[in-house]
């Protein structure tokens, strides 16, 4: 019996469109020993072969892949793997591979290809059923001031001089002292606030702490500066503390939803109780230092690499194989079906578990409307070579 797109992705996969209350457990873990991906059956291949060569060479999607090509030639990528049995040879060739195809002008002759030579797994979701929650994300702007003026009274750092990264990994390994040549811990966060250790490492000043917050977790932020020009910041490293998740703290409390925690619920929080904004903060030693960079790689997803509007996908790392080709299934919040082939290429500190995935919708006012409404269970595919 051969399925329709549709069937085989709605009724087939039980797709549904979720409201915001009774949800089921989406932040479920996995099982200790359970893996978090499964071979398809047999019978919806064929369907989500069609649909993959469909999308193949479309021009955001393919920007989106050569980003994926270009990061797993970073010699860190291999520290991220084997992931889900996917070693990282297997997932740099299936990219490579896939690259290929989108070159291939006929479809017909890219979903043979796809035949002939992968495999299709999906997440196990949340409920071992396969049933994935997708929320999405998107990229803010702000304003800030090169100088401490007026409101702008809270400082982004630049990467200090004495933090001490393994060259290959990018791993912190500590505070180096120039004298003795001696590499300790790394202060955590409130010795570094509280003492005053990074004083004229300023970068830039942001006119709230729930701007500097907000821009810490994301990683880069684009910013309009005072005098009306633009400038683009990014990820320079970390103090290498244990990272808190301030979701995961407002869950605890019970000020959040565990289901829909992202990062427009906990501005909204803050916004309403801006009181509690500092006790949240100093529970994550972990501090994020910045640095200016071209505008044409901004917005950076976790791999360090620009993410692509409804193209790049961001997954529990820990679980799932970074920089791979999935497709995800689901509803955008007007019902619209949304069969996109994307690259699973960022992560998020509420995005956890085998049941949770977040699309990027890009930047700006509308992206930020699109992202907060976007709430609908829905099937994650990957895509990898067949072993041979």
């Amino acid at each position: 019996m051969k399925f329709s797109i549709a069937a085989l992705l709605v009724v087939v996969l039980g797709l549904t469109g979720c409201s915001t209350q009774q949800l089921p457990d989406y932040a479920r873990p996995l099982p200790p020993g359970a893996n978090a991906l499964r071979p398809v059956p047999a019978a919806w291949r064929g369907e989500i072969f069609a649909k993959v060569a469909q999308q193949l060479d479309d021009p955001g999607f393919v920007a989106a892949l050569g980003r994926s090509y270009d990061w797993f030639r970073v010699a860190s990528a291999k520290t991220h793997f084997p992931v889900e049995g996917v070693t990282y040879q297997r997932a740099r060739a299936s990219v490579d591979e896939l690259l290929r195809l989108a070159e291939m002008p006929d479809p017909a002759a890219r979903e043979a290809e796809l035949h002939a030579q992968f495999s299709a797994y999906e997440s196990v979701g949340y409920n071992g059923q396969g049933v994935v929650f997708f929320t999405g994300y998107f990229s803010p702007q702000y304003t800030a001031s090169l100088t401490r003026q007026g409101p702008f009274q809270y400082p982004l750092y630049m990467r200090p001089t004495d933090l001490q990264t393994d060259p290959a990994t990018g791993q912190v390994l500590g505070r180096g002292d120039p004298a003795t040549g001696v590499i300790g811990a790394y202060p955590a966060r409130d010795e570094l606030e509280s003492t005053g250790a990074l004083a004229g490492q300023e970068l830039v000043w942001l006119p709230s702490r729930l701007d500097a917050f907000s821009i810490e977790v994301n990683g880069s932020a684009k910013l309009t500066l005072t005098d009306g020009t633009e400038m683009f910041i990014g990820y320079a490293g970390t103090n290498g503390r244990e990272y808190t998740s301030i979701g995961r703290l407002l869950v605890a409390d019970g000020a959040l939803d565990k289901n829909t925690v992202s990062m427009p619920t906990i501005r909204e929080h803050f916004q309403q109780h801006p009181q509690q904004l500092d006790h949240y903060i100093r529970q994550n030693e972990r501090f994020v230092f910045f640095q200016e960079y071209a505008g044409s790689d901004w917005p950076a997803g976790s791999l360090g690499f620009r993410v692509q509007d409804e193209r790049s996908l961001a997954t529990d790392k820990k679980i799932f194989p970074r920089g791979g080709v999935v497709l995800a299934s689901t509803e955008l919040p007007d019902g619209t079906p949304f069969r996109q082939l994307m690259l699973d290429q960022d992560t998020g500190g509420a995005i956890r578990a085998p049941g949770r995935a977040d699309i990027y919708f890009g930047i700006g006012s509308a992206a930020q409307q699109l992202s907060g409404r976007q709430a609908a269970e829905g099937r994650l595919f990957y895509l990898f070579l067949t072993p041979r």
